[in-house]
């Protein structure tokens, strides 16, 4: 019975999808080893749960976003955007520009209220002109994560959210959540969440 029906045509298998769309290479092969598509998904949105700022969080995704930056996008003959959007931080050019970050494609976006964080998140998202947005909401919950995750596949864009480890209790619609960790012996990701994948734990990421 159930040989006959994993030969039906009409079933839908999360992990053959997810295998069928290739994902963007991070830079680092032992995640891309546990990421269907053998990458970040795109498209999707992914959140990224730390510690605290400042623990790698950046170096994890630069080099998928220094690629995206010097790429065109489907229906422009120049680059994306990557939008920040509420950095708790401002952003340092010359550590981006050594990890070949294009600056002219980088806005920063500075909302004023919490909700107008994720609006700007959205609009960017699904402009269509954003190659990549990274947001640092101050919550954000399965609607809104919901929300995203469409205005990501409308735009063709990936949405990075940086969110507490607390978060991790929470639901959400992201495609893709990890927890990151750093200690003296390197900086480890536990990955909580993968569509069409399965939880894994990286050691010494780098």
């Amino acid at each position: 019975m159930i040989s006959e029906l994993l030969q039906n045509p009409l079933l839908w298998r999360g992990r053959e999808q997810a295998h069928a769309n290739p994902g963007l290479a991070t830079g680092y092969p032992d995640l891309d080893r546990h990421l269907p598509g053998g990458g970040w998904p795109q498209q999707a949105l992914t959140e990224i749960l730390i510690e605290h700022y400042g623990i790698g969080e950046l170096q994890l995704l630069m080099p998928a976003l220094a690629r995206l930056s010097a790429e065109e996008v489907d229906t422009h003959a120049e680059p994306g955007w990557i939008a920040w959007v509420a950095p708790p931080f401002q952003p340092y050019p010359p550590a981006l520009q050594q990890w070949n970050m294009n600056l002219a494609r980088m806005l920063i976006v500075r909302p004023k209220a919490d909700d107008e964080i994720l609006w700007s998140a959205e609009q960017a998202l699904s402009s269509g002109t954003c190659a990549a947005v990274l947001l640092w909401p101050e919550k954000l919950d399965d609607q809104a994560s919901r929300r995203l995750q469409l205005a990501a596949e409308k735009g063709h864009s990936w949405a990075i959210a940086f969110r507490p480890l607390a978060a991790s209790a929470e639901p959400s619609a992201a495609a893709l959540r990890i927890e990151m960790r750093s200690d003296r012996q390197g900086t480890h990701l536990n990955i909580l969440k993968s569509r069409g994948g399965r939880p894994a734990v990286i050691r010494s990421l780098f």
